[in-house]
């Protein structure tokens, strides 16, 4: 027996017109590539999507077909989300910062139609673009393509598997993998990004995402924005922290999401300048493990809750999120602290588990360390173009994460399954070892990989980057870290560079720094 329900199709489209009829004067506001910053609302957007869409179809653009876009976080770009999705094409949001070998592949994988571009990347979008029948530029050239377009569109009553978006991973390991999205995928992760259990979204909000829109769809960020009506800052090309500053406090921003690098760099302008966030109430922490120091420098200094979290692309990208609960309000914060680093509980939608080598489920225990495999209707089933199982087994993603679960459903991530350091036989946490190093106040990065050692096999090496002012020697930093760690997980060895190796992402790429220090050997 069957409900007496209405069967409607979760869309896209439907996301865009309720924003439109229900908070149409809501501000979007942008800073530009130009510059100059830019406001609009929630209305006159939808009405852009309208006539990017006729702009679109009048260009022979179809359903399925893919749409292309190499562009920063703003308007022009919400618009292209919004439209080539609901119109029943493809949304293609391509990595800039990814090798040009993997910018030729992605384009030429996907079959993309139409590019478009901001012009901060018209020379990458000319080199690329050869492969693309027609390349637009986010300027005056998409304004005319939009001009004369009628601003109604009857948006097709598609079925909601059909697809939606198209992102590419980072490719750390052979060619990039394409996650393919649904329009059921998107607006079921959209409501649950929303619990208060999860990012918390609502209409009350003043939303900046700074985690980018060309990267597993800016954590879905703009699709709920439009559903509960959020206020929207896009902050474009300027990413660094006297920008983001500047927007936070002139548009009374409340929330922020983005990666532990961005916020490094705001926090250290914020320091510089004397300042403190006054209108933040929360910020979400993801892509790669928060150092203790960030978490404790927004909540203690600036009194912005931190919401630890993580995802992958596979997951459209949100699987859990951290938030504490009502048994642990009476807990010092240092005790607190502890379960806020941890990259939190699953939000409902979302299954994880842990196995071991053999694939047997491990317990729940906060100890048990095994891969982390994970499963939900907004995660990936396969990989676009590959019909093959690969990382999926009975029904499982295994995501390359080795993570522990505790009792109360708590997820911490111990390492990458390839960058775990396995000395005599035990596993060692570069995460561990890289946040104990990041308390030294002048740490301002660092990086445990494994290098190889003539009797336990490996051991772990240190790379840091220090501060300009106070950076420790490495005996220093050793003496700093001995009553931090148990014995045999200290470092044998520490290097200090200039830089850290960042990835498309914005994480360290672990593998340079390997290939870089293959050259050494530890001994006993």
């Amino acid at each position: 027996m069957y409900g007496n329900m209405m069967d409607q199709p979760l869309l896209i489209s439907e996301q865009i017109e309720f924003a439109a009829r229900f908070h149409g004067d809501v501000e979007i506001v942008t800073r530009s590539v130009e510059g100059p910053i830019v406001r609009s609302t929630w209305g006159k957007v939808a009405q852009r999507v309208r006539q990017l869409a006729n702009a679109l179809r009048k260009a022979g653009v179809r359903e399925g077909d893919r749409v292309a876009t190499i562009a920063w976080n703003n308007q022009r770009h919400l618009e292209l989300y919004f439209a080539v999705s609901s119109m029943g094409a493809v949304l293609h949001t391509i990595n800039p910062r990814l090798l040009p070998d993997q910018l030729d592949y992605v384009v030429n994988h996907a079959k993309d139609r139409v590019l478009f571009f901001d012009t901060t990347f018209a020379k990458l979008a000319e080199v690329i673009g050869k492969r693309v029948p027609l390349h637009i530029a986010l300027d005056d050239a998409y304004e005319a393509f939009i001009a004369n377009e009628s601003s109604e569109f009857s948006w097709p009553a598609l079925d909601e598997k059909t697809a939606s978006s198209l992102c590419y991973t980072s490719g750390t390991s052979g060619e990039p993998k394409g996650v393919l999205y649904s329009h059921r995928s998107t607006v079921l992760h959209s409501y649950a990004i929303c619990m208060a259990d999860a990012l918390a979204l609502s209409g009350a909000d003043v939303i900046i995402p700074v985690v980018p829109m060309f990267h597993v769809n800016a954590w879905g960020v703009p699709y709920a924005a439009a559903m509960v009506g959020a206020k929207l800052v896009l902050p474009g090309p300027g990413l660094d922290g006297k920008n983001l500053l500047e927007l936070i406090t002139t548009e009374g921003v409340t929330s922020l999401l983005g990666v532990p690098t961005v916020w490094m760099n705001l926090l250290t302008h914020l320091k510089s300048a004397g300042q403190t966030l006054t209108t933040v109430k929360k910020v979400v922490i993801g892509g790669s493990a928060c150092p203790p120091s960030m978490v404790e420098a927004f909540e203690r200094e600036h009194n912005a809750r931190v919401i630890h979290a993580w995802g992958m692309t596979e997951t459209s990208p949100l699987g859990t999120a951290n938030l504490m609960l009502p048994k642990h309000e009476a807990l010092p914060y240092d005790e607190t602290l502890k379960i806020k680093l941890k990259q939190g509980r699953p939000i409902f939608g979302i299954d994880l588990r842990i196995v071991d080598e053999e694939g047997a489920v491990l317990p729940h225990d906060g100890v048990s360390a095994g891969d982390l495999q994970v499963r939900g209707p907004w995660v990936a089933s396969r990989y676009y173009g590959d019909d093959g199982i690969g990382l999926w087994r009975d029904g499982w993603f295994t995501t390359g994460d080795i993570a522990t679960i505790d009792s109360d459903g708590y997820m911490q991530i111990t390492d990458r399954s390839k960058d775990v350091i396995k000395s005599g036989g035990e596993w060692i946490s570069s995460i561990d070892l890289e946040n104990a190093a990041m308390q030294h106040p002048g740490v301002a990065q660092a990086a445990a990989i494994a290098a190889k050692h003539d009797k336990w096999g490996e051991r772990p090496l240190l790379v840091v980057v220090g501060r300009a002012q106070g950076a420790p020697s490495a005996e220093a930093l050793q003496t700093f870290l001995a009553d931090k760690l148990v014995k045999w997980w200290r470092p044998d060895a520490i290097e200090f560079v200039d830089a850290l190796p960042i990835g498309p992402t914005g994480k360290v790429l672990k593998r340079e720094l390997r290939e870089r220090f293959a050259h050494i050997v530890l001994s006993a």
